[in-house]
């Protein structure tokens, strides 16, 4: 029988176990460090409202992935106004600067013990799959007039997320399958990719790193053509078709914002090309930019449910 303060005595008491460490255990989030950079987005394109969804979606995933991260927008070729919707690149550059100065000057003035700012004021990330000469020069020439201390990283990829989205947006359009492993058929998938890039052939180099990781996945040939080169992508459907392949589609290595959607469809009908969505508001898009954010920084952040060692 047990007592009014316990069971009774010989009875066994059954004691919490203390938490151990070990590799099952749910790593802590792991948040940006005080006074950190803040990760500029730099978006190509004309400004519109799907270009901010797409930004604002790949801004939400950085935060996500690093609580307290300071992720701002700005526009390569927007216009020179104080549009708060859609503010340029060198202006969010100049203002982003400009905050981080007043910060440590505030904190002197309130006798509050604080760090002058060291480091960058800002690390800025291109939303770009793939390298595209002249927009990176508009992008450091922005980085030049706003006058701040900058950090400019890569473009995305190549990447392995980057096929993967790619390989999700051709399944998506029904010109894919979804997993090889399910065997499920596709009636229209496709036996031929043609991935469009942009920026001329560099860009086409690139895009043919992650084609390459395409082609494993779909186990059909993948070739990389430049969709603002008059000709390449209609040239290069031809080529896969001398090869054997008889059903094509068009997957565009692109964010979104980088071209016109009727350069898209247009290229599409001169090859004879379905043709899917581009990467979009993709979950890796957010991850890619915030690993060149971190890489920039040299801060490594615990992957979500990855094992703590």
């Amino acid at each position: 029988m047990s007592s009014p303060t316990g069971p009774a005595s010989g009875l066994p008491v059954r004691m919490p176990r203390p938490r151990q460490p070990g590799r099952h255990r749910r790593p802590e989030p792991v948040a940006a460090p005080e006074g950190a950079p803040a990760l500029v987005l730099a978006v190509p394109g004309v400004p519109s409202t799907t270009a901010r969804g797409l930004a604002d979606e790949a801004a939400s995933i950085a935060r996500s992935e690093l609580p307290g991260l300071d992720v701002r927008i700005g526009y390569v070729d927007g216009e020179d106004t104080d549009s708060a919707e859609f503010p340029t690149l060198r202006a969010v550059l100049a203002h982003t600067a400009a905050q981080r100065v007043a910060r440590y000057e505030q904190a002197l003035a309130a006798g509050v013990e604080a760090k002058e700012p060291e480091g960058p004021d800002a690390v800025v990330v291109p939303l770009l799959a793939g390298p595209d000469g002249a927009l990176l020069h508009r992008v450091q020439q922005d980085l030049v007039d706003s006058r701040a201390a900058v950090e400019l990283t890569d473009v995305l990829g190549p990447h392995p997320l980057l096929a993967e989205a790619l390989h999700v947006r051709l399944s998506e359009a029904g010109l894919a399958r979804a997993d090889r492993a399910r065997l499920f058929t596709v009636a229209t998938a496709a036996d031929g990719i043609v991935l469009a890039a942009v920026g001329g052939e560099e860009a086409v180099q690139a895009a043919g790193i992650t084609g390459m990781l395409l082609a494993a996945r779909l186990a059909v040939p993948v070739m990389a053509a430049a969709l603002d080169v008059e000709g390449s992508v209609a040239a290069t459907a031809q080529q896969l078709r001398g090869s054997g392949s008889h059903q094509l589609a068009l997957a565009p290595y692109l964010i979104g914002p980088e071209v016109d959607a009727s350069l898209l469809e247009a290229a599409a009908r001169d090859a004879g090309c379905a043709v899917a969505e581009p990467l979009g508001a993709y979950p890796a898009i957010g991850k890619l930019a915030l690993s060149k954010y971190t890489t920039a920084l040299g801060i490594a952040p615990q992957p979500s449910g990855a094992p703590v060692r």
